[in-house]
């Protein structure tokens, strides 16, 4: 299972994500982000192991390439129009879908990516919009899934229970100011995470 923590800014927030049981860090390189980390700040960040996640919205392969090489990534995470013409080579992929009214699968149908990230709706915002959807919507995903879209300790585990996922990904719900994570908030959802996997055997 991926514990995702993302919109990490500074080391003190990894490690403490870390501390508290995440096994998935998110950088975000979206330079219109208030989470925005610039790739060399991001390659001063330990996570001990944990995923190194890059957040990306319609950037271009060779880009990504280069920021995934300089910030030592393990993952791209797509949040805009991208095709798989334009994955890059080398990282594996988790392709966001935010799921709004009249939302479907199927344009997502076949994708070569490990995982889609359902994101709860956020206009014209590429997620961090702290807003939730209809978890239930995931059964009928067909792709392994991590969710994410408002998601905090309070939630995280009915939210489990319904979708089922192979992961969850908290941001927004879980800061003190945008960047700045609670770090109250922050072990209060991991540990909620941890024990609803738990009592669903996923």
């Amino acid at each position: 299972m991926i514990l995702k923590v993302c919109g990490i800014t500074n080391p003190g927030d990894a490690q403490a994500a870390i501390d508290a049981g995440a096994n998935a860090i998110g950088f975000n390189f979206y330079p219109r982000s208030p989470r925005y980390i610039a790739p060399q700040s991001a390659a001063a960040i330990d996570t001990r192991g944990a995923r190194r996640v890059g957040v990306f919205v319609n950037e271009s392969p060779a880009r990504i390439a280069e920021i995934a090489r300089i910030a030592s990534l393990d993952t791209a995470q797509l949040h805009g129009d991208e095709s798989p013409a334009d994955y890059p080579q080398g990282l594996t992929i988790w392709k966001a879908a935010r799921v709004a009214s009249a939302f479907t699968f199927a344009p997502y149908a076949g994708l070569p990516v490990e995982a889609l990230l359902l994101d709860g709706p956020a206009g014209e915002l590429y997620g961090g919009s702290g807003r939730a959807f209809d978890w239930s919507l995931a059964a009928a995903a067909g792709h392994r899934i991590i969710l994410a879209g408002g998601l905090d300790g309070g939630n995280v585990a009915r939210a489990i229970e319904l979708a089922q996922p192979w992961g969850v990904d908290a941001c927004s719900r879980i800061e003190s100011a945008p960047g700045v994570k609670d770090r109250a908030k922050m072990s209060a959802y991991l540990r909620a995470a941890m024990e609803a996997y738990a009592t669903q055997n996923l």
